[in-house]
C-alpha cells in the first residue's frame, strides 16, 4: 500500500524555532527568548476599529483582493513611508499574514525544477514554500564581517539559467542585517540584466533603527521584478490577527490573486478595518516601541560583547545573532546546555541554515528585566563552561 503523505512534505524538517520553545513550555522558571512576537499588546485604538466594523454588521467577505479603502491606506503608506508607488486596485493583494503572501509569491511564480536563491542565514520558512512549489532552493552564504548583507559578486556567482527568482529580507530575521540604497544599486545592475524576480520580505521596514529603510522597490529599472512582501504583525503589535499584504506588477499580482480566491477567498473583515486604523494612526505607537526596542537592544549587544560573545550591533528587527564558537560548542548543543542548565531558551543559528552554525538567535522582543535576567545567567553559563 502506498504512503498516503506527499514525500516532499514528509521530508520537510519542523521549524527549529519552534523545538526550543516547546521544550521550554514543559519546563518551570524558564526566561525564553526565542518567538519573534512583540510583547507589547495590539494598541486599543486599533482594536476599537474592529470592533466597531462587528458592531456595525461588517462581518462578511470582503473583496478578494481585500477592502479597497485598506489596499488605498497600504499604497498611501508606502508612497509616503518608502518612495514606493503601487495601484490599490490592480497591483495589491491583502493576505493572511506575510506567510500566505511568500506561498503565493512562490506558487504564482516557480514551476517544478526553477531554483530560487535564498540568504544563509535566512528565515525559517523560505525553502520549505519553495519545495513545496516544485523549486530548489539555492543557498548563499551571508557572512558576519559582512555585516550578513547580500554582496554583488556572491550574488552574481549564484544565477544560472535556471534560476527563476531570489528571496531576501531586510531588515534581516536571524541576523538584524539590513542593506541601505548605496547597497542595492551595486546589486540593481545584476537583478536587471539577469530578469529574475526578487521577493522582498520587508515586514520589519518600520523597525529599522539607524538608517532610513531601503528597498529594491524604489529603483524604477527593476520594479516590475519586485514583489514586496509586508504585514502588520511586528510593527504595529497584530501578530494575532494574521494580516499581510504583497505588493507587485499587475500580472504576477492577477495571478496571485487567483491562487488566493481558491484557498482563501479573502482575509479576516474585522483584522482588515484594525489595519487601516493602524496605517492612519498608528505611527506613534510604532515609534513609542521602535525607543523601547533599541534600548533592549543597546543592552543586550553590550553585555554579549562583554561577556565575550561577539555580536554584530543589528540595525534593525528585534533579534541579535551573536557568534558563540569560541564556546567549542555547536549551536544545538550550546542552546540544549544554556536551556538544561540556566533554564534560558534560544534557537540555535543553523535552523536559519548551514551558515547559522557557530551562532545563536536572541530575540529582544521581552522587558528589560527579563533580558537582565537572561544576560546574569548567560553570563554564569559561558563562565561554567571554563572551569
Amino acid at each position: 500500500m502506498r504512503k498516503p503523505i506527499n514525500p516532499v512534505v514528509e521530508k520537510l524538517k519542523p521549524s527549529g524555532i519552534r523545538k526550543f520553545f516547546d521544550l521550554a513550555n514543559t519546563m518551570q522558571g524558564v526566561i525564553s527568548l526565542g518567538v519573534g512576537e512583540p510583547d507589547f499588546d495590539t494598541p486599543w485604538h486599533i482594536c476599537e476599529n474592529a470592533i466597531h466594523s462587528m458592531s456595525t454588521g461588517k462581518t462578511h467577505y470582503t473583496a478578494n483582493r481585500g477592502l479597497l479603502e485598506l489596499r488605498q491606506a497600504i499604497c498611501e503608506f508606502h508612497k509616503v513611508r518608502y518612495h514606493q508607488n503601487y495601484d490599490p486596485e490592480k497591483e495589491t493583494l491583502v493576505t493572511v499574514g506575510g506567510s500566505e503572501a511568500i506561498d503565493l509569491a512562490m506558487r504564482a511564480l516557480v514551476t517544478p525544477g526553477d531554483e530560487v536563491i535564498v540568504l544563509d542565514p535566512n528565515y525559517v520558512a523560505y525553502a520549505p514554500t519553495i519545495e513545496l512549489a516544485g523549486g530548489i532552493p539555492v543557498p548563499i552564504e551571508l557572512k558576519e564581517e559582512h555585516e550578513f548583507k547580500l554582496m554583488p559578486d556572491v550574488l552574481q556567482h549564484a544565477i544560472t539559467d535556471k534560476t527563476k527568482a531570489m528571496i531576501i529580507n531586510y531588515p534581516s530575521n536571524p541576523t538584524g542585517g539590513v542593506m541601505t540604497k548605496e547597497d542595492y544599486e551595486k546589486i540593481v545592475p545584476i537583478i536587471k540584466e539577469s530578469g529574475i524576480y526578487v521577493i522582498s520580505d520587508e515586514i520589519y521596514a518600520e523597525l529599522s533603527f539607524d538608517q532610513d529603510f531601503a528597498s529594491l522597490a524604489q529603483f524604477d529599472e527593476v520594479k516590475d521584478q519586485i514583489l514586496v512582501i509586508n504585514g502588520f504583525s511586528k510593527a504595529f503589535a497584530m501578530t494575532g490577527w494574521r494580516l499581510g499584504y504583497v505588493l507587485s506588477n499587475a500580472e504576477i499580482s492577477s495571478a496571485m490573486t487567483k491562487i488566493h480566491q481558491y484557498v482563501i477567498m479573502s482575509a479576516p473583515t474585522q483584522a482588515q478595518y484594525a489595519a487601516i486604523e493602524a496605517l492612519r494612526h498608528g505611527l506613534e505607537d510604532v515609534l513609542t516601541m521602535k525607543k523601547d526596542y533599541m534600548n533592549r537592544r543597546n543592552l543586550l549587544v553590550n553585555r554579549l560583547n562583554r561577556m565575550g560573545l561577539k555580536t554584530n550591533m543589528p540595525h534593525g528587527t528585534f533579534y541579535v545573532f551573536p557568534n558563540i564558537q569560541k564556546t567549542g560548542l555547536t549551536s544545538d548543543e550550546f542552546c540544549e546546555k544554556l536551556l538544561d542548565e540556566e533554564k534560558v531558551a534560544c534557537v540555535p543559528g543553523n535552523a536559519f541554515g548551514e551558515h547559522g552554525e557557530g551562532f545563536i538567535r536572541i530575540s529582544y522582543a521581552y522587558s528589560i528585566d527579563h533580558i537582565k535576567e537572561a544576560c546574569d545567567r548567560i553570563e554564569r553559563f559561558l563562565s561554567n563552561l571554563t572551569k
